[in-house]
């Protein structure tokens, strides 16, 4: 073996090490995921078993996440479109 097998064989453990890093970080964070979806629906079971609507919950928390300049764009054409249909 000479010394270009034995760079491009060091390459491909270091490529390989690397390679493996990027899946086993991925595959935690895909774990993580879904431990965390797994406590937001015991949330929502725990609202909705304290009478709140959890469909309407899930409203306002699309609605926090939205710039407030958009969301008052949203409900001025929303309101528009209410009154043009006699709403």
């Amino acid at each position: 073996m000479d010394e270009n097998d034995d760079m491009q064989q060091n390459q491909y453990r270091v490529t390989s090490s690397e390679l493996r890093a990027f899946v086993e970080r991925y595959e935690r964070l895909e774990a993580e995921k879904k431990d965390i979806a797994d406590h937001q629906k015991e949330v929502m079971a725990e609202a909705k078993s304290r009478g709140y609507d959890t469909k309407i919950l899930r409203k306002v928390v699309a609605l926090r996440k939205k710039d407030p300049q958009e969301l008052s764009e949203e409900e001025a054409v929303l309101e528009m479109y209410k009154d043009a249909l006699g709403m």
